[in-house]
């Protein structure tokens, strides 16, 4: 470390073991493929925490630095290519960078799960050996870079400078800012009922933050990730078709989803003052209890979902998963909080316990 405080690698960072932290880098072939979500579940799988998971545009000079060993490597053959096949695979793609967490030896560990940088010679059970479908011999007969999904840091000071290169100094290894902020999901009874206003002035009423409101028609497949609980534990439900109760009360249907922000707690604060699932036994005050006209009893004997008028997220966990089932990946921009703070979207290693009736 210099005497300004800067990495002698090029990283601004203040305490910050390194030794435990990687950078993973998704190619953009992994991304165009759809594999970014498999790859991390597998470096999960493997006992990794994986967090701060960030899409992004590639920059020229962020692919530079990033290939900056080859390209001053005066021992390679055809070198003057190799800056062209760098910004032709990678410049203005988009790229998914998340980081690992582990014990010392981790980067050593991360690698050979990645397997050879060849995918034609990464043994199963790798990354590139499972899901590669690509060769050395094809990439240099097509003169680019080979496609190899994914890359990981090498080592403390390559995790240090990468960590500069794709997240840049002004991004703190924090826990995600998804503790502030909570999705809304106004349902559909809210909506016919026109109570989505009421509703939303309720939580503003109490000193929350709403922002960023969009009206959603919902796909079935919304539906099914938002109540992947009920669907994985329907024996609580024995005499019910709980995919077909998800497809009548939400598909094809409009709610009004929006961005909660506050103080960490926020969630067990919107929780609080929707109240009981069950509108009939929500406290006075809250939101089910005045504004309810349903009932688990006759939900039950209907045979349906109850009719409660709105969802919160559970905990940070459940708000990026919300986030991403709601507004989508294209729509991450929006993850910025009106102080001007950008929420870092961050990959849970498994799911949060099951929120039943919600």
């Amino acid at each position: 470390m210099s005497a300004t405080g800067r990495a002698m690698s090029g990283a601004v960072v203040d305490g910050v073991e390194f030794d435990r932290w990687a950078v993973v880098l998704c190619k953009p072939d992994a991304v165009a493929r759809g594999l970014v979500p498999r790859i991390l579940d597998m470096i999960a799988a493997a006992g990794i925490t994986v967090s701060h998971r960030m899409d992004m545009v590639a920059q020229p000079w962020q692919a530079h630095v990033a290939y900056r060993d080859m390209l001053a490597d005066t021992g390679r053959r055809n070198l003057s290519d190799l800056p062209s096949y760098i910004d032709a695979a990678y410049v203005g793609q988009t790229v998914t960078v998340a980081l690992a967490q582990g014990e010392p030896g981790v980067h050593a560990r991360l690698r050979q799960l990645i397997g050879h940088t060849d995918p034609t010679r990464a043994v199963p059970g790798t990354i590139r050996g499972d899901l590669g479908n690509d060769s050395m011999a094809a990439a240099s007969s097509e003169k680019r870079l080979v496609r190899n999904l994914v890359h990981t840091s090498d080592d403390p000071d390559g995790a240090r400078r990468e960590y500069g290169t794709w997240y840049g100094p002004g991004v703190r290894l924090r826990v995600s800012d998804f503790d502030r902020c909570s999705v809304i999901l106004c349902k559909p009874d809210a909506v016919q009922r026109q109570l989505v206003d009421t509703v939303l002035d309720r939580f503003t009423a109490a000193g929350v933050t709403i922002a960023n409101r969009l009206d959603v028609t919902v796909q079935p497949w919304q539906a099914h990730v938002h109540y992947w609980d009920l669907l994985v534990d329907a024996d609580h439900f024995p005499d019910r078709d709980i995919p077909a109760c998800l497809d009548d009360a939400y598909a094809g249907k409009t709610i009004s989803v929006a961005l909660a922000y506050g103080e960490p707690g926020i969630h067990a604060r919107l929780r609080h003052l929707i109240g009981h699932f069950d509108p009939t036994r929500a406290a006075a005050g809250t939101i089910r209890g005045d504004l309810g006209n349903d009932s688990l009893e006759r939900a039950l004997a209907e045979k349906r979902l109850v009719h409660n008028l709105v969802h919160t997220s559970d905990d940070p966990d459940a708000a990026r998963r919300d986030f991403g089932t709601w507004f989508g990946a294209a729509r991450r921009l929006l993850l910025t909080s009106p102080s001007g703070i950008p929420i870092q979207p961050t990959h849970a290693e498994c799911p949060p316990g099951l929120r039943r009736f919600t």
